[in-house]
């Protein structure tokens, strides 16, 4: 049966991006196969290329974001740099910016614009917090908008919230622009026509918070930050082991419970015992319940708990960290590790968790210098050599 093609191939993205949300979602759509064209800025490009030098001299957020594209490095801010720009959307499928508020309407690369001038085109604004309202305006990184949004609220201990490890705001906005574009494109598939797409951090992180948030409007109480515990349900907690791994439990039913206390807890008499025989009471008595938890666990390796609480059909798990995740054998097993190229050699990659069985593999292009098809990139818009160098020598292409 012959392979099926990547299902973006042929489809052109001109992005206008910086740091993590509009990059992670337009190296979505690289991986299915399109042509990814990143607009960057000559005096350094994406800022999120100097977050750090942690993958062998580059950034561990600008490797993670940015396979697989063609970086131009041109200046905005002169007329002939946005000319540019505007030759690469009139060919282009899909445009995405997350620019500051209001710094794409006054260059003319907002979506309503862009659409208005090219009926076929799908623009995406990527913002903060929308484009109207009283927050509009606000600064919006990933850390403001999880605080904002209540995430930090309900993450953490009692005595400490937290925000999240990874920068989830970012990642939620990057997700709906990406599955907003495919939504459009399947309707201009049917209308021929384009459209804007808008996506806010706020409202895609605010949606995240589903469970707690309803929660909250509906039972009128916020659910109690509870470290690596369940707020609601009882055993469900990490675990430490007699070699000092920790063993996450999460007990679902009163018949999990009895299996636990007669199969790993050795204590039969508890799956009855009023105090302990419903979830319900088993909250009432957490401390108690984790204790004799602990307790059963604590004697054993960690590898010994697992087989035990397996065997018994419970959830559980390892609480790895993240050197034990990149030799998960999980995703060993599935051969789910690339190398992809960048400017100082291979580098390992995650393949994207999207898979189409049947049809090509992802396409994990090279992380690019900034700047690497600048060049290509002028001549393919139409520009001659002399243009080309009169742009070099005038600091408005690198």
């Amino acid at each position: 049966m012959e392979s099926q093609p990547l299902p973006l191939a042929g489809v052109t993205v001109v992005a206008v991006e910086q740091a993590v949300a509009a990059p992670f979602a337009t190296r979505q759509l690289a991986d299915l196969g399109a042509r990814v064209i990143k607009v960057e800025r000559i005096d350094g490009g994406d800022f999120a290329r100097g977050y750090d030098t942690a993958a062998r001299g580059l950034a561990s957020h600008f490797v993670w974001c940015n396979r697989g594209k063609e970086s131009i490095a041109v200046d905005l801010k002169d007329p002939r740099g946005l000319d540019v720009v505007r030759r690469l959307v009139r060919d282009a499928d899909v445009f995405v910016q997350n620019l500051a508020q209001g710094a794409a309407a006054r260059l003319g690369l907002d979506a309503a614009t862009l659409c208005a001038a090219h009926p076929r085109l799908i623009a995406v604004d990527i913002s903060g917090y929308g484009a109207g309202g009283p927050y509009a305006d606000k600064r919006a990184y990933d850390m403001l908008v999880q605080c904002e949004a209540g995430l930090v609220s309900v993450t953490g201990t009692p005595a400490q919230p937290v925000k999240a490890g990874i920068p989830a705001a970012d990642i939620a906005a990057a997700m709906y622009a990406f599955s907003g574009v495919l939504a459009a494109l399947v309707r201009r598939g049917v209308t021929g026509r384009g459209g804007p797409v808008e996506v806010s951090m706020l409202e895609s992180l605010a949606e995240w918070m589903g469970h707690p948030l309803h929660h909250t409007l509906h039972g009128g109480t916020a659910p109690a930050r509870t470290g690596l515990a369940h707020a609601v349900i009882a055993p469900y907690d990490a675990y430490p082991t007699a070699d000092g791994g920790r063993v996450l439990l999460s007990v679902q039913n009163d018949r999990e419970w009895r299996r636990l206390a007669e199969q790993v807890l050795g204590r039969p008499e508890l799956g009855s015992d009023p105090a302990f025989a419903t979830n319900a009471a088993r909250v009432a008595h957490r401390e108690r319940t984790d204790e004799l938890v602990g307790q059963a666990l604590g004697a054993l390796g960690t590898d010994e708990a697992l087989a035990r609480l397996e065997g018994a059909g419970l959830a559980c798990a390892r609480l790895r960290d993240l050197r034990e995740v990149a030799d998960h054998p999980q995703l060993a097993a599935r051969e789910r590790w690339r190398e992809v190229g960048s400017p100082v050699g291979p580098l390992r990659a995650l393949l994207p968790p999207i898979t189409l069985p049947g049809g090509d593999a992802a396409r994990m292009g090279d992380v690019p210098a900034l700047g690497e098809h600048t060049e290509e990139l002028l001549r393919a818009v139409g520009m001659t050599d002399d243009e080309i160098a009169a742009l070099r020598r005038d600091g408005v292409a690198a």
